[in-house]
């Protein structure tokens, strides 16, 4: 007695003398094949493709960071000499520090009338300020007119990654130039934390943040104070996380095995349906010629 392992096979073959060909079968079948390639490819693409998961989180993500954050700076000030601008920093540690000069730059505009100031320099990890005004020029002069146009204010590392759209550079391309020459300008921020990473693990932070701002004239009992632009920040304990994901290569076999095993079930039905209703009418118009 011979064991015979073929009585195991769940795909029992059908001789091809027993079944029947049809138009209506080879266009459902036409038609399966068009879809599933169809929904092949978009899985495929959804696969290949790189997913950005975003998150929030209260921790401070930079801890490596010594407390500080790097600050870069561009703004343009056509009507102030540039002698007379300078960049003061103070916070709620103590520091103060009037006329920052490390790692900035003034660039003479409108023939020496006017100046654009850029500045890299870095902040404490606590509310503070920091501005553009004359007070670390030698003589102060009687008007100075502040109306300025702001061409790069960010935090931390630039993050050039194309489906993230975030506030990086919220004041970036601001224009006072017809506001009041004498008013000071107040620029609220509230920065916010951000990480992002890479498929590979690798973090980089920086530093996103909101504004809000206000113009206005200050006097005091000796006469009106000199104006500055300010930019007055202070730290969200909520951080934002990006994360670059891509969907498991399982997940990808499973979804592709559904799509096959989903589209040959639904088109078999429907074939049968077509082809039992059509054998049924055969049959209906054959007893009305008897």
């Amino acid at each position: 007695m011979t064991f015979d392992v073929r009585r195991f096979d769940i795909y029992r073959k059908v001789p091809k003398d027993l079944t029947q060909p049809t138009y209506t079968g080879a266009f459902i079948s036409v038609c399966c094949c068009v879809f599933m390639l169809f929904l092949f490819l978009s899985e495929l693409t959804g696969f290949i493709a790189t997913e950005i998961v975003n998150e929030l989180y209260v921790d401070d993500p930079d801890k490596d960071s010594g407390g500080k954050i790097d600050v870069s700076l561009n703004i343009s000030l056509p009507n102030l000499h540039c002698d007379l601008v300078g960049l003061d920093i103070q916070d709620e540690m103590g520091r103060h520090e009037v006329g920052h000069i490390d790692n900035s730059m003034k660039v003479p505009l409108n023939n020496g009338h006017g100046c654009r100031f850029e500045a890299e320099f870095s902040i404490n990890k606590v509310p503070g300020n920091f501005h553009v005004s004359t007070h670390s020029a030698t003589a102060q002069p009687q008007s100075p007119d502040m109306t300025h146009i702001i061409h790069k204010l960010a935090f931390g590392e630039k993050l050039q990654v194309q489906h993230v759209q975030g506030a990086f550079n919220a004041l970036g391309g601001a224009n006072r130039l017809q506001s009041n020459a004498l008013a000071s300008h107040d620029y609220i921020l509230k920065i916010v934390p951000t990480v992002y990473e890479d498929l590979g693990g690798k973090q980089r932070f920086s530093y996103q943040y909101t504004v809000a701002n206000k113009e206005y004239v200050a006097y005091s009992h000796t006469g009106r104070i000199i104006p500055a632009i300010w930019f007055r920040y202070d730290l969200s304990p909520i951080t934002v996380k990006y994360t670059e994901r891509r969907q498991p290569f399982y997940r990808f076999i499973t979804t592709i095995c559904a799509i096959i095993g989903g589209t040959f079930t639904v088109a078999g039905i429907i074939d049968s349906c077509i082809f039992t209703a059509s054998e049924a009418w055969k049959k209906i118009q054959i007893g009305k010629m008897s």
